[in-house]
């Protein structure tokens, strides 16, 4: 996968299978299984992915278009990788609920 952005603690790269012409993962280095395993720990860390996913937007062309951040949790919630990470999507009209 083709890398957008790279911090210390974060990775950002395009999805190999992208649902949207812009679809981007945001991916902690720190082992995070789900959501579910955040702790107050955590919360700085969260915050730092939501803030590169806005700056990623701003460098893809969508900020002010608009884009969507999802985090699944778990089978039900749509998650087939258990290591935690943000999809950023972009680049057309989302719809609601999710297709």
């Amino acid at each position: 996968p083709k890398t957008v952005s790279e911090t210390e603690e974060l990775l950002a790269f395009r999805d190999i299978n992208p649902r949207a012409p812009v679809h981007i993962l945001i991916v902690p280095r720190k082992h995070i299984a789900s959501v579910n395993e955040l702790t107050d720990d955590d919360a700085a860390l969260v915050g730092r992915m939501v803030l590169l996913a806005q700056s990623i937007a701003r460098q893809e062309g969508i900020a002010e278009s608009g884009y969507r951040l999802t985090l699944n949790c778990n089978p039900d919630g749509g998650q087939t990788v258990f290591h935690l990470h943000m999809h950023l999507l972009g680049g057309r009209q989302m719809e609601w609920p999710p297709g």
